[in-house]
């Protein structure tokens, strides 16, 4: 079952958030995704990163669908 995402205001310097958007084209990830990637990793590194948290969404779209093989019609 999927949990609501938390949403927050987040003030940043106009040139920090375009180093951080710069930075999430570069990995294929929008701002947010970027921002939520190096908070995790943080957490990590630092050891804090809670036991119940989940994984990050999967981005993009869903994979499709494998079509039918003759013997399944």
């Amino acid at each position: 079952m999927a949990t609501e995402r938390k949403k927050i205001l987040l003030r940043l310097d106009p040139a920090v958030h375009d180093a951080l958007a710069r930075w999430a084209a570069d990995e294929l990830r929008s701002t947010n995704a970027q921002i939520e990637f190096l908070l995790r990793r943080a957490l990590t590194d630092g050891g804090r990163m809670p036991g119940g948290a989940g994984g990050l969404p999967r981005r993009g779209r869903p994979p499709k669908d494998d079509p039918p093989s003759p013997s399944d019609t």
